[in-house]
């Protein structure tokens, strides 16, 4: 392809996209294809020759798209959204286009100098410590993975890394609740999931600190080490709230590095109103948020903050011949705060975003999705076969068919209601369980909602359950 062709073909990308965007209702929400369907449609060895292009968007329309899941689908209320926005997917096309490789300062100056100031500008919109300092990582998991590694060498004064594990006994706590990426994140460290101690909850699903205190202190009788506690501000299947101000209480009277994990909720506090969640995150050490989930930055990107970046610092620098600089010490070297060499450029669409919207325009968005899913919730507690599982917080409703008095058949009603669902097409929810009921998740946080969208799904809802 030459530059003229790719002029050509890349206005008509911009068209298809645009095309698509503006009718994706056409498209089932759900893929409806069956295991090995796409495959067969895929030759088995790569092509000798060079395709036209012409025939790689058709194959994209014909091949690939029957087994996409819509996440820009209005009708999309499936785990937690990963929204984009168009301002994003341009930006995104211009990270593509300038091809760069962020590890270091000098690599792309631009880089470096954007990111650390748009962090900065998150600090202020969502009411985080001024003295904060912020980093991109890909993902909430890679995020949380980071910061238990700074965990381990903060408490080993970072001679794991050289020395490798000497019968410690590190505990990481969380709540019985959060995110399986804390599980996969205590197996890569080294510490062993039998050293993650889960602690009960409330019927709100959050975790509950007694409890937490007395692990810890039976812990410490048992001659373990307590190394991590996560507090989870948005839980996956419910979005509980752990306590946060409690639980950062509990971690400085026993000098526990404390991770906060607000990787969905956190954009809501853009709105003054729920900052209250946020009471005590100065005592804590690390928190994230993922932009890429409700902030209209299209995957991946999530902004991780850290009060103490040396210690960051110090868990993950390696400085071989080949990376040393003159400017190393005088500018931020984002290499050393996370585990790849290679980062992309994702500070361009976030800024791009906010620019584009405004930090009012992303208010508004938030607040109208969170008065979606309390109109469902009023729905759900007005329908005398309905009931609510757990209160809402923010845009994610957990609700049940309450049809039968038998606990089995509540279960199977619920999950077929939402086989029924998604096979439609015309919406995709998911569930969780709840002290063993089948439970339906809904989340109104898709970027293009509106009320008609949650009133169709409602409707659909209580038609299968009839």
């Amino acid at each position: 392809m030459n530059s003229e062709e790719f002029r050509k073909y890349g206005h008509q990308v911009i068209d298809w996209v645009a095309d698509y965007l503006e009718n994706i209702e056409q498209y089932p929400v759900k893929s409806q294809v069956n295991p090995g369907d796409i495959a067969a449609t895929l030759p088995m060895l790569a092509p000798e020759k060079g395709e036209s292009f012409e025939q790689l968007l058709s194959d994209v329309e014909e091949k690939i798209f029957p087994g996409i899941t819509h996440w820009q689908h209005p009708n999309f209320h499936a785990y937690f959204n990963a929204n984009a926005s168009y301002a994003s997917i341009l930006a995104e096309l211009i990270t593509a286009a300038l091809g760069t490789q962020c590890m270091i300062w000098e690599t792309s100056p631009a880089a470096a100098e954007l990111e650390e100031r748009v962090m900065k500008w998150l600090i202020n919109m969502t009411g985080l410590p001024q003295s904060w300092d912020g980093v991109i990582q890909d993902t909430a998991s890679t995020g949380t993975l980071v910061s238990i590694l700074t965990a381990r060498e903060k408490f080993a004064r970072f001679d794991i890394n050289n020395q490798g594990f000497s019968n410690q006994k590190l505990r990481v706590y969380c709540s019985a609740q959060t995110h399986s990426s804390i599980d996969k994140s205590v197996k890569i460290a080294g510490i062993g999931l039998d050293n993650l101690v889960k602690i009960p909850v409330d019927d709100q699903m959050a975790l509950l600190p007694h409890f937490l205190e007395e692990a810890i202190k039976s812990d410490l009788a048992s001659n373990k080490i307590p190394c991590c506690i996560i507090t989870t501000l948005g839980t996956t299947g419910t979005t509980g709230m752990d306590p946060l101000d409690a639980i950062a209480d509990i971690a400085v009277k026993y000098n526990i590095w404390h991770h906060v994990d607000a990787a969905y909720a956190g954009a809501a506090f853009v709105l003054p109103k729920y900052r209250h969640f946020l009471k005590g995150i100065e005592k804590a050490d690390t928190y994230l948020f993922n932009p890429h989930k409700w902030m209209f930055t299209n995957f991946d990107c999530t902004a991780y903050f850290v009060k103490d970046k040396e210690a960051l610092i110090q868990t993950f620098e390696i400085l071989p011949e080949y990376l040393k600089t003159g400017t190393r010490g005088k500018v931020n070297d984002y290499r050393d705060w996370g585990i790849p060499l290679g980062r992309r450029f994702r500070a361009l669409k976030l800024w791009f975003v906010i620019r584009e919207y405004g930090t009012s325009g992303i208010r508004i968005k938030i607040k109208e999705h969170i008065a979606l899913a309390a109109w469902l919730e009023q729905q759900v507690i007005n329908h005398p076969y309905f009931e609510m599982v757990v209160n809402r917080v923010m845009s994610l409703v957990v609700f049940r068919c309450i049809k039968y008095t038998d606990l089995e058949q509540n279960n199977a009603i619920n999950a077929h209601i939402l086989a029924t669902v998604n096979a439609s097409g015309k919406a995709y929810i998911t569930h969780t369980k709840v002290n063993d009921q089948y439970v339906l998740r809904v989340v109104t946080g898709q970027t293009h909602i509106k009320k008609y969208h949650v009133e169709k799904l409602w409707e659909l809802i209580q038609q299968v359950a009839q």
